[in-house]
């Protein structure tokens, strides 16, 4: 076969995955918001909320000690609703999508691409609402921003799309995932610094931040919004935990996937 059919064939299938990844995210934009009058505001107006309620607690209650501490909110509770809308969402992805998995020969673990990936574009719309309280808390944007954004952007998906292709397919042998995940998102939530700041961690317990990506992840979204800064070795280790992720959702996706019909 000449390498212009090869190159050809290549292009037809890049296409068709792209067509395909298009569709299965446009549906569930369209089921999402169906009869949802306020729409894109619930992405923005559901962390607003959360930091409003820590904000109350931490700075007004406790009386926390970090500047500019909305600001400080926003830009971690922002990236993990990201990570927890579509965490959360995973085991039932495949469930919910039975009638097309049944009709429909197609690649399934788009389906929890596309999921991820609608989340990502819920972030990327709820961006300007942390500019916006960047320039009323009158700071401004970092030239750092036009790689360090991308590439967190990448590390967090593939990151969130490997722990969700694992509950996803799981979750279809162990129907109890679904309760355990949300536990399991409840408590990774106050393991991580999104509330509060990582040199609030006494010494002897910041080592075991390395444990935790998503601690590692949401540091590294303050960082750059806030400071304009990364630490490269934080971002070898997301991206190695990522990677981690990704090879443990795809191998056992590869196993249960062909049981999938009988457990639909």
């Amino acid at each position: 076969m000449s390498r212009v059919a090869i190159s050809a064939i290549m292009n037809s299938e890049f296409r068709y995955y792209i067509d395909l990844i298009t569709v299965l995210t446009q549906k569930e934009f369209k089921v999402r918001y169906k009869n949802s009058y306020l729409g894109y505001l619930w992405s923005v107006g559901h962390p607003l909320a959360f930091a409003l309620v820590f904000f109350i607690a931490f700075k007004v209650v406790m009386k926390i000690k970090i500047e500019n501490y909305t600001l400080f909110l926003i830009t971690g509770l922002f990236p993990w609703q990201w990570f927890s809308n579509s965490v959360n969402s995973s085991p039932m992805i495949f469930l919910s999508n039975a009638s097309i998995i049944k009709k429909v020969n197609f690649p399934r673990n788009l389906l929890p691409f596309t999921q991820v990936l609608q989340d990502m574009i819920h972030f990327l719309l709820a961006m300007p609402v942390i500019v916006l309280f960047i320039f009323i808390y009158h700071k401004s944007p970092f030239l750092s921003w036009s790689y360090g954004i991308p590439t967190l952007l990448m590390l967090q998906f593939m990151l969130t799309y490997g722990i969700c292709l694992i509950a996803a397919s799981i979750n279809l042998f162990f129907r109890d995932l679904e309760r355990l995940i949300i536990i399991f998102t409840t408590l990774l939530f106050y393991f991580t610094p999104v509330v509060y700041s990582e040199s609030m961690i006494p010494e002897r317990f910041k080592i075991y931040l390395v444990f935790n990506p998503l601690a590692l992840l949401m540091v590294s979204w303050k960082n750059i919004f806030l400071a304009g800064s990364l630490n490269p070795a934080y971002l070898a280790m997301i991206f190695v935990y990522a990677i981690t992720a990704l090879g443990a959702g795809y191998f056992i996706y590869r196993k249960l996937s062909w049981k999938f019909a009988e457990v639909l």
